[in-house]
């Protein structure tokens, strides 16, 4: 059994900063993508940034420059620091794992419950 438990959601000004935990544990042999999601109100789950196991990093266009994810590898955990946060950054983020839990099993996805992040102008 695999859980994904996110925290560091709230609410916080416009302009402001928040950021963002992920820690994966149970049953897993290796992760070889950790990312965040985040679904506004009507609108679809959408990639907001990514790490390999590498530490190679990918971004959504409209975080770049302001979004930093990193990960701490021995602890099976990631983070997003979201700088100058703006109103259209409010949604529900999730945090999402590419793993397997056994060296001969396939790699699959994991998610997080959600954590609501709310950015008042």
């Amino acid at each position: 059994q695999v859980q994904l438990v996110e925290s560091g959601g709230g609410l916080v000004q416009y302009g402001g900063s928040l950021r963002l935990s992920c820690a994966a544990s149970g049953s897993i042999f290796s992760i070889a993508v950790m990312g965040w999601y985040r679904q506004a109100p009507g609108k679809q789950r959408e990639v907001v940034a990514a790490i390999t196991s590498r530490g190679s990093t990918n971004y959504a266009d409209s975080v770049k420059g302001r979004f930093t994810i990193s990960r701490d590898g021995a602890k099976n955990t990631v983070y997003l620091q979201m700088n100058s946060l703006k109103s259209e950054d409010t949604a529900v983020y999730y945090c999402n794992a590419l793993l397997r839990t056994t060296d001969w099993g396939r790699f699959q996805n994991y998610w997080g419950q959600g954590t609501q992040v709310t950015v008042s102008s």
